[in-house]
């Protein structure tokens, strides 16, 4: 057994949760300007509330969309279970349609120039790796979520 299997059973024990509510996966933050850690501090300050992550590598990789409710693990950068964070809301949004509120909700950044100058290098960085270009309209798929247990 793992120690997020370890985790979700003691996430499932200590909440009284059912035995079948299943885990969608675990999630590392990364932002650039921040490490992994600083970002969980924001997590569990609840300063941090949303995240979007490039459209494309659903399709390119084949995988579905999140939905509301599902549960995931947040693992620190020596992966190690922080919290246990269930998704509210998936929507999605061309890059420049975002808002400064929803931009806001990722506890980041101090504008949405900030925040765009800084998604707009993360998301060049990740088409070169995942296979995607760039553009001003490039889809994105935000997540807003809470921290139900840590």
């Amino acid at each position: 057994m793992t120690i997020i299997d370890e985790y979700w059973e003691k996430f499932i024990k200590d909440t009284g949760r059912s035995p079948d509510d299943r885990c969608a996966g675990d999630l590392n933050f990364e932002a650039s300007g921040f490490v992994n850690d600083e970002l969980i501090s924001l997590v569990l300050n609840e300063k941090k509330t949303a995240f979007f992550t490039p459209w494309s590598t659903y399709t390119i990789d084949q995988e579905p969309l999140p939905i509301s409710g599902e549960l995931y693990v947040v693992l620190d950068r020596s992966d190690t279970p922080r919290c246990i964070i269930e998704i509210e809301s998936v929507s999605i949004i061309p890059f420049n349609e975002v808002t400064w509120g929803m931009a806001q909700q990722e506890g980041e950044d101090e504008d949405l120039g900030q925040w765009r100058e800084k998604k707009e290098e993360f998301l060049e960085e990740e088409g070169h790796i995942v296979g995607f270009d760039f553009t001003p309209d490039i889809k994105l798929v935000f997540q807003t979520f809470k921290v139900i247990y840590r």
